[in-house]
């Protein structure tokens, strides 16, 4: 992966200012300390900055095809750049270097925008095209590679991450609460909403297309997708033979894995112990050779500590032990500021903190690249609320009544937790297309909500627009099965805008590290989108199918294990002396700055949440929001107001990868 930025004169052909765009770069020299390079042309600036893993000798961007009309910023992998590149000589292209970068230009003179749906791998790209000027903004199906963009005046500017925007000078750092409502509605910034006003973050499977204006006409700034996630109408899923089944996704499987294993550089992979790593550990070793460098997490914690799990998957695939980062409770606190420097956005799950310090850990192990198991949960139904809600679903067998509904509300109201209204519940339902495991999951932090929120925030609990935002087709969606409205969901939301940002790109690049990710390679998607649901929960044993090939593969206390949520404790800022950063920006005068959440209450659940049943929902519910309210405030200290706590603002917290260099200005 790589970092890229640029601007785009709206009006005409200004000068575009280089210093700007040089700010631009810097501020994302961490994805990419290996090399610069600009493409500078009246009216268009583009950027990038590379962590070479493919090309190594020649693969320096921008790129250009043959008669120099079309330039590239490229950031991430074209795993199949390989076939590309033979398909592109044949048609009469001269390619110069061994880069994946290079097949992209190439292909835009072969299908223009219809080149999107071509591409196979992980990216974001900006293409100009002098001949026709204009500009093209890409993203790839799942969300893995970012790209955020913003208009300010006649100016166009886009980024890998918002901190580019930023050093540009040109972009102001105003919060928008609609941001903040949708991490307090999924825990997860899944877009095209961000917590910075006027900041907008290209949704996966889109391209932005944009052409400047001339002296008579205005710009024109278009935005499609090119790809859907779909499903099967519900009963024509694809069911049959177990074993066949089971051999078409192992060799699906094995070749995103081998895909994945395509580069200049040696592979590692993440190790949890969980069957999804396990697999991918396995499978890759098989490809490639015992020698396969694992890293995992130790947390000090006995019943989140997964180091014996993992160490005996290596031993028995014959992969090397893994390399250890240890984690504890006072890591959480010290790595957070960084963490949300990292990702731009509050984060809730702490175990975040701890992925950044893993990916430290295998950029000091002289390691760029590692795979992980991400996607496995999300297209399987791995999750336990999927078997929440079929547990719950028993209940409305008769039509027309919701049982399940009485029983959630009661529920609630014995346990005193606050709750939105049946309306509320179903406008929900109605714009993601019915029922959804997903809407009680989500729950357990938005009803927090009703906690926390100020008077200035409380019109946010009477909309519903974090769930309209995310624009589900509905024509498709009611012709699905239930448990794929699921999964639809998982994908757009948890993954796209948690476990591929802040679990992902963010921590990983922040350290140099680039993160594949073979099971949302776009054939095993297809193939398990096509599936039978209860090839994915069977009873109450989720990912079925993966279970049954992992039988062929691991040990039996890996593939018959159940989920295990990879966490860190979450009242880790509330210990007893608290930190004084925390006592800081959760002080009235902080949260009066801030203008987000009701000081009393934040203070009251402060002192009395530890009164709650350990474990229970109430307590994880509100142990949730107070991590969410001490997040939110450090985003806010961070990158907008600097005077919430004595901690210094971002442009201070610098990456490993730019240690050494002189500092970003942002004047």
């Amino acid at each position: 992966m790589c970092g890229i930025a640029g601007m785009l004169d709206l009006s005409g052909e200004r000068t575009v200012p280089e210093e700007v765009l040089r700010r631009m770069a810097r501020a994302i020299v961490h994805r990419g300390p290996d090399e610069e390079g600009f493409f500078i042309r009246p009216g268009v600036g583009l950027a990038s900055r590379r962590l070479s893993i493919v090309g190594l000798a020649d693969g320096q961007q921008p790129m250009k095809n043959e008669s120099g009309n079309v330039h590239v910023v490229f950031n991430g992998e074209l795993f199949d750049h390989i076939e590309k590149r033979r398909e592109l000589t044949e048609r009469g292209h001269v390619l110069r270097t061994h880069c994946d970068t290079e097949i992209l230009p190439h292909m835009w003179e072969d299908f223009q925008e219809g080149f999107f749906e071509k591409l196979r791998g992980q990216f974001s790209v900006a293409l100009w095209d002098d001949s026709k000027k204009q500009l093209i903004l890409g993203r790839d199906r799942f969300g893995i590679a970012p790209l955020f963009w913003t208009r300010q005046g006649d100016w166009l500017l886009f980024a890998s991450e918002i901190k580019a925007l930023l050093a540009s000078g040109l972009v102001p750092a105003r919060p928008d609460r609609k941001g903040i409502d949708q991490v307090f509605t999924f825990a997860a910034l899944p877009g095209p909403t961000t917590c910075f006003e006027g900041v907008r973050m290209l949704p996966p499977a889109h391209y932005l297309r944009i052409q400047p204006g001339g002296p008579n006409t205005g710009p024109t700034l278009d935005e499609r997708s090119y790809w859907k996630m779909d499903f099967p109408d519900q009963g024509q899923e694809e069911d049959g033979n177990e074993k066949d089944l089971v051999d078409r996704f192992e060799k699906t499987l094995l070749h995103a894995v081998g895909m994945r294993l395509r580069a200049d550089v040696p592979v590692g992979s993440y190790l949890s112990g969980g069957v999804d790593s396990s697999m991918i550990l396995a499978l890759a070793c098989h490809l490639h050779g015992k020698n396969v460098h694992t890293y995992t997490v130790r947390v000090d914690h006995p019943e989140l500590d997964e180091l014996d799990a993992a160490s005996m998957v290596a031993r028995h695939i014959g992969a090397p032990p893994p390399i250890v980062q240890n984690f504890r409770t006072e890591d959480i606190l010290n790595t957070y500021p960084r963490l949300i420097q990292a990702a731009e956005a509050p984060v809730i799950d702490t175990s975040c903190a701890a992925l950044l310090q893993l990916a430290q850990k295998v950029n000091a192990s002289g390691q760029k690249v590692v795979l992980t198991g991400e996607g496995a949960d999300e297209w399987l139904m791995g999750y336990p609320w999927y078997k929440l809600s079929k547990v719950l679903g028993y209940l409305d067998v008769l039509p027309n009544v919701r049982l399940s509904d009485w029983m959630r509300r009661g529920y609630l109201r014995m346990n005193k937790v606050p709750q939105y209204s049946r309306a509320i519940r179903r406008q929900i339902e109605d714009v993601i297309g019915g029922p959804n495991a997903w809407v009680d999951s989500y729950g357990l932090l938005s009803i927090t909500k009703f906690r926390f929120y100020s008077e200035a925030m409380r019109p946010m609990l009477d909309t519903i627009e974090p769930w309209e935002s995310l624009q589900m087709d509905l024509t498709r969606a009611k012709r699905w099965a239930p448990a794929n409205r699921g999964v639809w969901m998982a994908g757009r939301v948890t993954l796209a805008g948690h476990l591929l940002q802040a679990k992902g790109d963010r921590v990983a690049m922040h350290s140099s590290v680039e993160v594949r990710y073979p099971f949302l390679d776009e054939e095993v998607f297809d193939f398990t989108s096509k599936l039978h649901p209860k090839w994915k929960l069977n009873g109450f044993r989720d990912k079925h199918i993966l279970r049954l090939l992992a039988e062929r593969w691991v040990p039996p206390s890996v593939y018959k294990r159940g989920k295990v949520i990879f966490r860190a404790p979450l009242d880790s800022f509330h210990l007893d002396p608290s930190p004084e950063f925390i006592n800081e920006l959760l002080s009235e005068e902080s949260l009066n700055r801030s203008g987000y959440f009701d000081a009393a209450a934040v203070s009251q659940w402060r002192k009395s949440y530890q009164n709650l049943r350990e474990g229970s929902m109430p307590r994880l519910s509100v142990e949730m929001g107070l991590a969410a309210v001490v997040s939110t405030q450090l985003w806010h200290h961070l990158y907008i107001d600097s005077s919430l706590c004595s901690l210094p603002d971002w442009t201070a917290i610098v990456p490993p990868a730019e240690q050494g260099l002189p500092p970003v200005t942002t004047h």
